[in-house]
């Protein structure tokens, strides 16, 4: 049995889930915001019978007993924010936390059974600083970068460069409340002598992440699945600024060209390798190819998004991520 954990709205199953229903292979998805509102279950450690769990969605009726999963696919779980009854505010946020925490630990329990996307393995994998570090040990080229909550920190980097990148570490948008409205922050382009004009306490009131900008000739998003690796090629320098040159997420529904690529050896390697060493199956790797033909690593999703590119360049990734997560199910 393979179970999907993610949430509602997470339209990336939904072509892996075809290629379950079409090949007749059993899968239980779990939403994870609803966890109390629409689902059943139980986890009972009892003697001679050891541990065991189920899983029942109230409204479809199917269920899921946890000796019968050895697959999961650990998509897009939300915190539980549903209740089929409701008590005071107080009770109302205790009993989401319990379920929270319960579902975490379930996750916890459930390591050691064959993941993509891993609940013990992919928040610590996202550190920055870690991939950089990594990065640098398998051989690749990678930005110089600079983390720093002071003005004195920030000069000293970048002084070195006319330009650099000014981006998100974790949190890449903020939500105005009484807008009602979200502004993304998107990866920057700014002149060093325009940066270090800004006061002090600009720098001081957060955290300043920074990369010497790098010349582009494209760029590349390599989604990685076991040891497939399927690399797209992203025109983003055919892109104006603001519209995906700088930050290609903002081309995205403006025309930005997307097309199947070929990686060197040395990088498919590298891809691969690296998840090995943070104990991943899965990641999206973003590159810079540079003028000249250097490939520059920026960062690792650890559970990316990709839905996009399949649909833009034909990318066989979902059948790729059914049959690695039928594969293994199977051999279990």
């Amino acid at each position: 049995m393979i179970l999907i954990v993610t949430n509602k709205e997470d339209i990336h199953p939904t072509p892996v889930i075809e290629h379950f229903e079409t090949m007749g292979v059993p899968f239980f998805r779990l939403n994870t915001e609803s966890l109390l509102s629409d689902y059943e279950f139980e986890w009972l450690s009892i003697p001679y019978c050891g541990d065991n769990f189920r899983i029942k969605n109230i409204h479809t009726g199917l269920e899921v007993f946890g000796h019968d999963i050895n697959s999961i696919w650990e998509r897009r779980p939300l915190v539980p924010s549903e209740l089929r009854s409701v008590n005071c505010k107080e009770m109302n946020e205790h009993n989401l936390k319990e379920a929270h925490g319960f579902l975490s630990f379930l996750l916890y329990y459930l390591g050691d059974r064959y993941c993509i996307g891993h609940h013990l393995y992919d928040r610590n994998s996202a550190s920055k600083m870690l991939q950089l570090k990594l990065a640098r040990q398998l051989g690749m080229n990678v930005p110089d970068t600079c983390f720093a909550n002071n003005k004195a920190a920030v000069r000293e980097f970048s002084n070195n460069y006319d330009i650099v990148c000014l981006k998100s570490i974790d949190n890449d948008n903020i939500w105005f409340e009484e807008e009602m409205q979200e502004h993304v922050l998107y990866t920057q382009a700014v002149k060093s002598k325009d940066l270090l004009a800004l006061p002090d306490e600009a720098f001081s009131q957060t955290v300043t992440y920074l990369q010497n900008y790098i010349p582009k000739a494209y760029e590349l998003r390599v989604t990685v699945v076991g040891t497939e690796v399927f690399p797209c090629r992203i025109d983003s320098q055919e892109m104006e600024t603001g519209s995906g040159k700088i930050d290609w997420r903002q081309g995205l529904d403006k025309g930005l060209h997307h097309s199947k690529y070929h990686v060197p050896k040395a990088v498919s390697d590298f891809c691969t390798a690296f998840l090995k060493r943070l104990s991943l199956n899965f990641g999206c790797f973003d590159f810079i190819v540079t003028p000249e033909n250097d490939y520059v690593f920026l960062e690792c999703n650890p559970n990316g998004q990709w839905l996009w590119i399949e649909q833009e360049t034909g990318l066989p990734i979902s059948k790729c991520i059914a049959d690695t997560l039928i594969i293994h199910d199977k051999n279990t």
